[in-house]
């Protein structure tokens, strides 16, 4: 397993950046989803851009207090099939199945979100995880 990224909510994109650029970061990605309504810009300080923190603007206001601003950890996994089950067979809530083979969200006790991102190409979908329902957020 990788540590991939940091996600959190920003009510101001234009100034988190700048802020985020003031602590020695750049913009290493950014896209734009206009149809979902969010932008996601990803900074890292020099020699840490394999571990960025994304930032998330939603274009909706919202309140986003001190429980919203912080959204999930990422890692990359070799199976994102794997290890979901293996999880789940331990009473891990599985938030967001892994239904595209591609992307998964599970919970910790604490209600965290985390990320787990298939390493390389997406699997093939494969049940029971295609077609599995979201049991939660994500």
């Amino acid at each position: 397993m990788k540590y991939l990224h940091t996600m959190l909510r920003v009510s101001n994109l234009e100034d988190s950046i700048a802020f985020f650029e003031l602590l020695g970061f750049a913009e290493t990605a950014r896209y734009d989803e206009p149809e979902a309504r969010f932008t996601i810009v990803m900074m890292a300080p020099p020699g840490g851009e394999d571990t960025p923190v994304e930032l998330t603007w939603n274009y909706d206001p919202e309140d986003l207090g001190e429980a919203r601003f912080f959204g999930h950890l990422a890692y990359e996994v070799d199976n994102i099939y794997e290890t979901c089950a293996q999880l789940q067979v331990a009473g891990v809530t599985i938030n967001r199945p892994p239904r595209d083979g591609r992307m998964a969200f599970i919970r910790t006790p604490d209600n965290h979100s985390i990320e787990f991102l298939q390493k390389g190409d997406a699997l093939a979908a494969q049940e029971p995880w295609a077609s599995m329902a979201n049991t939660g957020r994500w």
